[in-house]
């Protein structure tokens, strides 16, 4: 018992250590502890939530088309254009941005999303006020390219500004507030200025050749944000997406792409953002540095637990945003990738892409009600917990918390392939007591202590335990050191 509490308060330091700013390494990628005290409690706070929503939405969704991309005249396959105006760019861009004249969501409820986000399990959201086509989703002095424009079809509807309301909808629910922001915007033109051509993601001009235009863009910038943090209720997370705005790394004192040095004062905006919400975490993804409070790899899972806080950002269907007859991850296969992701001590954060009407799929509800029963039961597996060795050993993945390991076998639901005895590997430790969440009957189990580590649990399995795991996608087995 002493070799296991040590190895999980060990783990408990190395995981959410906030000592300094001791630079941790994974992939090339060095971690920044924050030194804010309230930043590390909050960043805490966070890592035991586990679960979270985002939303990519706005005027797009009426082509179900990919989010911004496809202004952007690169080469690569989620820039492809589609449609009538697919094959003149200009036209296209100007199509593009004539959406907001149509685009109406009369259907806008976000109470309804935000229940079934609580329901679900999730305890925090975010949310894209703005992505790279500069729309914003929110009621910015800035630009007239917003949602509460009059020019935009549901301007006139009172909850007009989405943003407000979403933030509003899910803070009833007491859930946490992440604001999506996009650091590049492909309609300012201080970014993308209409005298030239956009060459790709980058301004079409040397900010260093023009000062006074990139300057007028770090301001324009800046006072977004300052909206959104003074005007919006308490925000928890400032989620900065537009990894490539950053201030480029130079060779022998020069840029090496001189239109790649964008800088926009990432400190300055940081500290702006914690005068106007103490301890608010700050996630300029993937730019490495003080200001990525949490890294963000997206659509993968990392193969082992990493030694910095991290959320997995995944989409419930394949594209972030609406796409007609989209495919969705079955309820299963979502809870299976919750449970690994907690395992290697992650969050999920999960993308659901609302229809141009204001409603989501109504698979996003059923894949949401299948997760949320299965919560319902097994949530203090994931729910505060840290990653454990062996942390995933075939189909079971293992969470811990205090003197308790939960394993959580992964079932694949074919009950021709459900075995007479389950086998789970044991961290070391004396004298386990077992139970089946959900399960009020004893469980049956012998341990080889042959077998490297604690041991080798056995669990043999009878009628009523064979049933529960039919019932379920992934039975959570409580093991409890004494």
């Amino acid at each position: 018992m002493k070799n296991f509490k040590g190895f999980v308060l060990l783990t408990l330091i190395f995981l959410g250590s906030t000592i300094s700013i001791k630079a941790q390494h994974h992939e090339d990628r060095v971690y920044f502890w924050p030194e804010d005290s309230l930043v590390r409690n909050k960043l805490a706070w966070w890592q035991d939530q586990k679960f979270g929503l985002l939303m990519h939405w706005g005027p797009y969704s009426e082509w179900g088309v990919v989010e911004s991309w496809s202004l952007c005249p690169e080469d690569e396959d989620w820039c492809t254009r589609r449609g009538p105006y697919a094959e003149d760019y200009n036209e296209y861009r100007k199509a593009y941005q004539r959406l907001p004249e149509t685009f109406n969501p009369v259907k806008f409820n976000p109470e309804r999303w935000a229940k079934a986000a609580k329901d679900a399990g999730m305890r925090y959201m975010v949310f894209t006020t703005k992505h790279h086509d500069g729309f914003c989703m929110f009621d910015t002095r800035q630009t007239d390219y917003r949602i509460t424009h009059s020019g935009c079809a549901f301007a006139g509807n009172p909850r007009a500004n989405v943003a407000l309301e979403i933030f509003n909808a899910f803070r009833q629910q007491d859930m946490g507030i992440g604001a999506y922001f996009s650091k590049p915007d492909w309609h300012c033109p201080d970014y993308w200025d209409p005298y030239w051509p956009p060459l790709d993601r980058n301004p079409n001009y040397d900010p260093k050749r023009y000062p006074e235009k990139w300057e007028r863009y770090k301001n324009f910038t800046w006072a977004q944000i300052r909206e959104l943090l003074t005007g919006y209720g308490k925000v928890d997370i400032l989620w900065l997406d537009g990894g490539w705005v950053r201030k480029a790394p130079e060779k022998e004192g020069v840029a090496v792409n001189p239109r790649a040095n964008q800088d926009i004062d990432m400190d300055g905006l940081a500290a702006m953002a914690r005068q106007l919400q103490p301890g608010i975490l700050v996630v300029d993804r993937a730019v490495e540095g003080p200001n990525q409070n949490y890294l963000t790899p997206e659509q993968r899972i990392p193969g082992k637990p990493l030694s910095f806080p991290w959320e997995t950002c995944m989409t419930m269907a394949n594209s972030w945003s609406y796409v007609p007859g989209d495919t969705y991850k079955s309820g299963r296969e979502l809870i299976h990738l919750l449970g690994r992701i907690v395992s290697r001590g992650g969050n999920l954060l999960l993308n659901i892409g609302p229809g141009p009407d204001g409603e989501w799929a109504p698979e996003a509800y059923q894949r949401l009600e299948e997760i949320g029963s299965w919560m319902k039961v097994n949530s203090e597996a994931i729910y505060n917990t840290r990653p454990v060795a062996p942390y995933e050993t075939e189909n079971v993945v293992y969470t811990s918390r205090g003197n308790t390991v939960y394993a959580v076998y992964l079932f694949n639901g074919n009950a021709d392939q459900l075995p007479e005895t389950i086998e789970i590997q044991l961290p070391e430790g004396k004298a386990p007591r077992l139970d089946m969440l959900g399960y009020r009957g004893k469980v049956a189990f012998s341990i080889d202590r042959s077998v490297t580590g604690g041991g080798l649990l056995k669990i043999r399995m009878n009628q009523q335990l064979r049933e529960m795991f039919l019932k379920s996608c992934a039975p959570v087995f409580r093991i409890t050191f004494r």
